[in-house]
Formats: structure tokens, sequence, C-alpha cells
């Protein structure tokens, strides 16, 4: 078991995340509906490439090409008997550019939703929920992950089954879920929500946050809700380059590297220590977002009139906590950028 991560958050401020990773493998050439998971074995040189990219803009910790590698997400491809082997061979080349890095990299075993719905809206059962997950979390541990790092969740119960397939393969792990309706997840769950689970947890996560969502800015205003929840456990940002907008047949993210500059910033004197990027993200931001962090110095914790005004307005009037906030309950299959 490694405490790489564990003793980074000890001697350190801040540690920065890398950025998308289906952003970078479409410029890559990924086409759409491709499973980016099947990149490990066919394209391995290009997964090198994404990881390397990362850490040469000054990545701390980069996240293996797994999100979508559970047996569920596979099945839609035809692939779901490659749980083990897509999640080696993703932590295998993670492993090599973070050996070779010349300076300590955290390698993160990316587990994603498994795209269906848990009992009792669902039909997915818990026991199938931690199974499928405890399959993928063997392969990323075979392949050498420091920590597991379970992303873009939206239901309680399905964070929860992750946590325990965690903790049935005995690595370390971190969690985060994406508030993306009205400043709730899909499944209606709000910051407080998510600060009060993982205490409950019986192997809590290292760390824990928001990734994915809408803006940056809606992000941040997530993050304040975990800090006005009281909680004392690392928190974890990933927020997304912008707004996403349709241009001649692409999506593109409007956020500049400035922006997540200033981001990047706001999300360390809100009291984020694992800052990163989420869809969109690009190694440009990311080296905008590193020299920031090095050279500005800390301010205050900024106000939400103070977010709003560096990033864009927010989405919606409510961060999901207050008498007038409204949970959204609809479930729709998400990759991460």
């Amino acid at each position: 078991m490694s405490d790489l991560l564990q003793r980074m958050l000890a001697d350190r401020d801040w540690i920065l995340a890398d950025g998308a990773t289906g952003t970078n493998l479409f410029n890559m050439g990924l086409a759409a509906g491709e499973a980016p998971e099947l990149w490990n074995t066919a394209a391995p040189e290009r997964i090198t490439t994404l990881y390397g990219d990362a850490v040469a803009a000054g990545s701390d910790l980069f996240l293996t090409n797994s999100f979508g590698a559970n047996r569920a997400r596979l099945k839609l491809h035809g692939a779901e008997g490659r749980v083990g082997e897509l999640n080696r061979v993703a932590a295998e080349l993670g492993r090599a550019v973070a050996d070779g890095a010349g300076r300590p990299v955290v390698v993160a075993g990316s587990m994603g939703p498994t795209g269906e719905i848990m009992e009792p809206m669902g039909t997915l059962t818990r026991s199938l929920a931690v199974e499928i997950f405890h399959e993928q979390a063997e392969g990323l541990k075979a392949g050498g992950v420091d920590v597991l790092w379970v992303e873009t969740i939206s239901a309680a119960e399905e964070f929860e089954a992750a946590a325990e397939a965690c903790a049935l393969a005995g690595l370390p792990w971190c969690g985060t879920m994406s508030f993306d309706t009205a400043g709730r997840t899909m499944m209606g769950v709000t910051s407080a929500g998510l600060a009060a689970l993982v205490e409950r947890l019986a192997v809590p996560p290292i760390a824990f946050g928001a990734n994915c969502g809408v803006g940056a800015a809606d992000l941040l205003r997530t993050v304040l809700g975990f800090v006005t929840a009281g909680t004392e456990r690392p928190i974890i940002a990933k927020g997304n380059a912008g707004i996403p907008k349709y241009h001649d047949g692409h999506i593109h993210y409007d956020g500049t590297p400035e922006l997540m500059a200033d981001y990047a910033v706001l999300a360390r004197d809100c009291g984020v220590r694992i800052i990163g990027g989420c869809c969109g993200t690009t190694p440009a931001h990311l080296r905008h977002m590193r020299a920031a962090l090095e050279s500005r110095p800390r301010g205050d914790r900024p106000t939400l009139e103070e977010i709003a005004a560096r990033l864009g307005g927010f989405s919606s009037a409510s961060d999901g906590t207050g008498e007038d906030a409204g949970g959204g309950r609809e479930r729709r299959a998400r990759r991460r950028g």
C-alpha cells in the first residue's frame, strides 16, 4: 500500500492534479463513441503521452485512463471480459511515467460510475455494484496505482458501494461527486450531504470533493459548501475549463488558461488541498495553474461575489442547500471530459 499521497498532504499546502482525459484524447484522434480505455492496449503510446504531458505541465498527481473500465460500461463495447487487463495496463503505463518523472508523482486509479441506477430506483443491487467496482480496483492495484480515485458519482448509494470495494482491495482512496443540477448531483446529493456521507463510511477517503459539474465558479461554490459543513478532511476540486459550447461540429470549453489560473488560486484560498481540472483542461491550462499557485500569495477565503467576478456567474441561483433548492432525480450517463 502506497502512502505517497498522504505524505504529500502532510508536507505541502496544495497538490496539483491533472486535467481532462477525454478532451486530450479527442485532440489525439479519439473518435466520438469510441471507448478511451481500449486505447490502453490499442494505442499505449498515446496514453503514455497523456500522462507525460500532465507531469510535464506540473501535475503532482494524474488519473489513469480507466474512468469507464468497469464491467457495466465496457459491456457497451463488447469488452466486459477485459476489465482486469485494461485497468492493469492503464496503471502500468502510469506507473512507468511516474517512476521516470524525477520527482514524486501520484498515480491515481480512476473509477467512474457504472452507468446503472441502483435500487430502489433502478435494478443495480449493492452487492453487484461492490463486485463491479472491486473487480476494477483489483486491476488497478495489480498495475501499481498509489491510490484509487472514485469520481463523477451522483448517487450516495453508488459512492458507498465504491468505498466498500476500495476497502476490499486494501488501497487508500479518494472520492468526488459531480454537482451539476442546481448545486446538487443528479441524484439529489448536496455538498453538505457528501461531507456528512464520507464521515459515515467504515473506510473514509483520504480526500473528497467535486469534479466536472458545470463551470469552475459553480464548483467552487460547492467547495465552500464543504467548508461550511465543517469538514476537516482534505478537499478536492477538479473543475471544468469553462462552459462547453458547440462549434464547427465539436464541443469546445471556453475557459482560457488565464481563467483556470484564477480558478486554481481561488480554490487554494477556499481551502482546497488537491486542485486540478476536468473537462476541457489541457496541459496549457495546467501550466498556468501551476505558475499561479507558485507565484501568487495566499489570500483570504473568497466570497461568492468574488468568485463570480473572477470566473463568471453561477448557473443557478441556489447551491442546492437552501429552502428553495430543487434537487434533480434524473440520471444520465456521463464520461469524464
